[in-house]
């Protein structure tokens, strides 16, 4: 096999190559996010409308069914769900597992702009958007108070904290639950308006055309040019007392304050917010689909404790929910479980081998197979979560017998009296072809995992994928380590350990007995009607 010929040969070269993967190994582990799963990414298109003030009667006839007829007819369609509300509507199309998902998203737009036509002028113009399953928080921290109410929660929030927690790196967005916000009021007076014959209609007008602030255009000269702006003359509620909403018969103003009353106040609260008794406002830490979100939970961990100080008295800032202890729960357990799985591996081999430089080869060249295979992960674009890693345990199992099958061969040589180096050289060359046969089947068996449709495919290619490149590196590093170190490691007339020369006693006895029990068998003289 010139492969072992070349690294026995060389024996630098064949180090320098097993350093080199183990470096980059490294490097790729080191940029792998951290998942609890695979990121599989659902082809989900989603609608959302808003009309205010329509009944979900109005809207599932007006818009829900419109955007449904120009729906069906795109290709690639798995499922169309729809969820109607008073002022909401809002359509989820599901396409088949594998279809493109920005495809799908530019025909869902190309139907919705042909359905446009015949929504309702008043309603607002759908949103489309793709969820990937990414827009889930991840954290959650509350913002609770003895001095403030929730409108004055969610304004601090809105003026401190929003910003200050979306500029985190690896934070796709906050989300604010539970806010209360504020609004102006007018509340009309039926009667008023009645007495001086000004109608609802007035009032909207009025409100639309004065309340509103235009650009005014530039003054200029040779070196400077000003942008002017027309400002808004109704900046509070008492500003609007005095908008004229219609003239009287006599040309004398009727002023807002006449028919209605206008105040500031919070939003109708329909709903109430609270974690464990007390009202608070809540903020939803969304990651990035290729943020780590263990270091993103660190980074919100500590802008959190840095915002302490800050806060005003009587405020508290607690993280109230974190997924991420979750995933890096699992994750740990799983590392403990590979590393005791490597470690049991290497006492098996030190039992049955029976020295302690021929284990000391599997010991070095599993690690490095298994380092190798990040490679591969990063160039993919995997993650670490539990399925990678539930790989990386079974193929220890797989990537020592390449490493045991070379040094036993070489071990073989050396019994018979060769040099260490001449050993190496014929006991790798003799099982080389053998090695990448095993490793062929290995991965013609693991593979094909990758291929499978359906969600199964999706979720376990990672597995599949990780585990045959496990064991391609494996077959790479027996042929080219494994002779170098043999060369080097392994002596004849090493004395066995005690472990094996047990084990090799206990074999011998039934060796014995099965011999004694074949023998008594041959001698036995049967019946002739069996």
């Amino acid at each position: 096999m010139w492969l072992s010929d070349v690294s026995v040969k060389r024996p630098v070269a064949a180090v320098v190559l097993s350093l080199l993967l183990v470096v980059f190994g490294m490097v790729s582990f080191s940029k792998l996010a951290v998942r609890e799963m695979p990121d599989i990414e659902s082809p989900v298109v989603s609608i959302s409308t808003r009309y205010s003030g329509a009944s979900a009667t109005i809207i599932e006839s007006q818009i829900t069914s419109v955007l449904e007829e120009q729906l069906s007819g795109i290709s690639g369609i798995d499922e169309i769900s729809s969820t109607t509300r008073n002022g909401m509507s809002r359509i989820t199309i599901t396409f088949d597992l594998g279809y493109d998902l920005n495809t799908g998203v530019s025909d869902v737009r190309d139907a919705v702009a042909r359905a446009q036509r015949s929504l309702p002028d008043e309603a607002d113009d759908p949103i489309v958007y793709k969820n990937n399953g990414s827009g889930e928080a991840s954290l959650y921290i509350n913002l609770s108070s003895s001095e403030m109410d929730r409108t004055q929660l969610t304004d601090y929030i809105d003026r401190v904290l929003l910003d200050r927690f979306s500029l985190i790196s690896g934070v796709s967005s906050v989300n604010v639950s539970g806010g209360l916000y504020k609004v102006m009021y007018v509340k009309l007076q039926p009667e008023l308006m009645a007495g001086r014959g000004v109608t609802t209609t007035d009032i909207t007008q009025a409100l639309r055309s004065e309340n509103m602030e235009s650009p005014g255009g530039e003054v200029r000269n040779d070196s400077i040019v000003m942008s002017v702006r027309t400002a808004r003359s109704y900046n509070t509620a008492e500003d609007f007392d005095y908008l004229v909403v219609k003239r009287a018969s006599d040309n004398t103003p009727i002023y807002l304050k006449d028919v209605a009353d206008v105040f500031i106040g919070a939003e109708n609260e329909n709903s109430t917010f609270k974690s464990d008794g007390v009202v608070n406002v809540s903020m939803g830490i969304v990651p990035q689909t290729d943020a780590n979100p263990l270091e993103v939970a660190e980074r919100v961990h500590r802008e959190v404790e840095n915002i302490q100080q800050f806060l005003p008295d009587g405020t508290r800032l607690a993280i109230d929910y974190d997924s991420t202890v979750f995933i890096e729960r699992s994750i740990a357990e799983v590392y403990s479980t590979l590393f005791i799985t490597g470690g049991l591996v290497i006492l098996v081999l030190y039992i049955f081998i029976g020295q302690a430089r021929a284990t000391l080869i599997p010991a070095v060249t599993v690690p490095v197979s298994l380092i190798s295979s990040f490679i591969a992960a990063y160039y993919f674009g995997f993650s670490i979560n539990l399925i990678t890693l539930m790989a990386l345990i079974l193929s220890i199992g797989l990537v020592v017998d390449d490493a045991i099958v070379v040094v036993e061969n070489i071990y073989h040589h050396i019994e018979q009296g060769e040099k260490p180096l001449l050993a190496a050289y014929k006991g790798a060359r003799e099982v080389g072809f053998a090695v990448i046969a095993t490793t062929l089947v290995l991965v013609m068996v693991f593979l094909p995992i990758s291929f499978m449709d359906g969600m199964v495919g999706l979720l376990f290619t990672e597995f599949s994928v990780l585990l045959s490149m496990s064991v391609i590196f494996s077959s790479l590093i027996a042929l080219t380590l494994t002779p170098v170190l043999g060369s080097k490691i392994l002596k004849a007339n090493v004395k066995p350990n005690r472990f094996n020369l047990f084990i090799d006693r206990m074999f011998s006895k039934l060796e014995s007995g099965y011999r004694w029990l074949l023998g008594k068998a041959l001698k036995f003289k049967w019946p002739r009607h069996w």
